[in-house]
């Protein structure tokens, strides 16, 4: 194998296959980035098991072949190397990479023993790839990171018609947006079709395809090998689905309630943060809804204690609840508005918390975002 590439498309190729890989990995073959150069130009590509990536690039290939080496040894050496193109020629033992210069000899790893990389060939529908990045900004944050319960820590994925929902949950709260779905003749089916992804894998593939134009997402596989692919212009990332029942918290958001405030989003955010820098971690946040605004209220150590108040135009009665500052926080910079809506809802079991709505504040549209926050126990 011998090839010439451009010197900043090889290490963008290389540092996106190797992104999805784990840090440690229990077999030093997956570790690997697969290179294979052909007539068509190089192609890349990283696979663990769970999560693959791939991507095609342009190069002038001298000789044709396929090599395996160590993915992140290679990501950070093309990253700082000289602005000059690059040739990489095999031999015997491994790789010789020249550039500028900079020479470095790479050892490679039996190509035969790599597992082959999963293809996707289901049925797949097209979203726009900046929607898609904000609404996984949006929902991933509220999945899991426990993986006891592994259902929890992915986020469900819902088509139905000409819609694509978001969702996740980590059982003190619930994260939900809706974005355009064109599924083509699929958009057309009765039935819905679902994947529960895993979160860290979605949020890289909305940092690496945010501005993407179009997002094609792919759905194959069966049984315990479901897979789910998606793809714009020269990349594709597919992931392993994660098995089990996501549970059924759509039916928690309530349908519609005339108790709620309306608060400045950048106003609250700033009054959370500094009034919670005397709580202790697991403390919630005193909050007191009235004609007159929000208060808040931390009582930390012996040594500390703040208030703070922010103006809130409020429809109902006065409510006193608590919440946890965090969650509450990462909510808020999800809202994407000027105002935000926090909705008081109802529970039949008056001895059980009911949990607040948390919404865009606009006139006239559905909202496609909503995130239900379970308030804390007050103890005084």
């Amino acid at each position: 194998m011998k090839f010439h590439v451009n010197r900043d498309v090889f290490s963008e190729a290389v540092s996106f296959v190797v992104k999805l890989l784990p840090q440690r990995n229990p077999q030093p073959i997956l570790a690997g980035v697969l290179i294979e150069a052909s007539e068509d130009g190089l192609s890349l590509a990283a696979f663990d098991y769970e999560a693959s990536a791939r991507t095609t690039i342009e190069a002038t290939v001298d000789e044709p072949g396929t090599i395996l080496v160590h993915g992140r040894l290679l990501s950070e050496i093309a990253s700082r190397l000289p602005n000059a193109p690059i040739q990489i020629v095999q031999d015997d033992d491994g790789i010789v990479l020249s550039c500028g210069s900079a020479r470095f000899t790479l050892a490679s790893m039996p190509v035969q023993e790599y597992p082959a990389i999963p293809e996707v060939s289901g049925d797949a529908g097209l979203v726009p790839a900046e929607d898609f990045a904000t609404a996984i900004a949006q929902v991933a944050f509220a999945a899991s990171r426990d993986d006891v319960t592994p259902v929890l820590t992915g986020v469900q994925l819902e088509v139905a018609g000409t819609e694509l929902s978001l969702v996740a949950t980590d059982r003190y709260r619930v994260a939900l947006r809706d974005i355009p779905w064109d599924g083509g003749v699929v958009a057309g089916d009765t039935e819905s079709t679902t994947a529960l992804v895993p979160a860290r894998t979605l949020t890289e593939v909305g940092k690496t395809f945010a501005h993407s134009g179009d997002i094609k997402i792919a759905f194959s596989g069966s049984g315990d090998r479901e897979i789910i692919a998606f793809t714009a212009g020269n990349k594709t990332v597919t992931s392993l689905l994660i098995k089990g029942n996501f549970p059924p918290v759509r039916r928690l958001f309530p349908e519609q309630t005339d108790h709620y405030a309306v608060v400045n989003t950048a106003d609250l955010i700033e009054a959370v943060r500094r009034v919670a820098l005397v709580l202790d971690r697991s403390a919630p946040l005193r909050f007191t809804f009235s004609d007159e605004g929000v208060s808040m209220d931390a009582s930390g150590t012996e040594q500390a204690r703040a208030t703070e108040s922010v103006d809130a135009t409020l429809n109902g009665e006065e409510v006193t609840l608590g919440l946890n500052p965090q969650y509450l926080l990462e909510s808020l910079g999800a809202v994407k508005s000027e105002f935000t809506r926090i909705t008081f809802t109802s529970s039949e079991n008056a001895n059980k918390l009911s949990p607040v709505l948390i919404t865009p504040q606009t006139s006239g549209t559905p909202e496609s975002f909503k995130y239900l926050l379970q308030p804390n126990l007050l103890l005084r």
